[in-house]
């Protein structure tokens, strides 16, 4: 068990840095936070200082699209997802932002 959580780990740091470093030169997301994070209550809020529409993508620790949105609110509804580690992908207009989010 240990060593699978260890795989997990670096599997998904290797993939959090290879998506930093794909975002140089691309614009950020101004003001972005993203909360809670661990989430326990099977809903998280993103904010930025624009209303505009966030589109927001989740990632599996293997790469695989778990869920897709679009946002017109701060609130987003994650309680299908699983407990364990995604990464999220939050775009609004030609900025990009990525995260780790952890699912308890």
């Amino acid at each position: 068990m240990t060593k699978k959580y260890l795989f997990l780990t670096a599997l998904l740091f290797c993939c959090f840095a290879v998506s930093v470093s794909a975002q140089e030169g691309k614009q950020t997301i101004d003001g972005l936070e993203f909360y809670p994070n661990p989430v326990s209550s099977g809903k998280i809020y993103i904010t930025s200082k624009s209303l505009a529409d966030k589109e927001v993508a989740i990632f599996d620790v293997l790469g695989k699209k778990v869920l897709q949105a679009v946002m017109n609110s701060k609130e987003l509804n994650i309680s299908t997802l699983s407990p364990g580690v995604y990464i999220i992908k939050i775009r609004e207009g030609e900025a990009t932002a990525t995260r780790k989010l952890i699912v308890k």
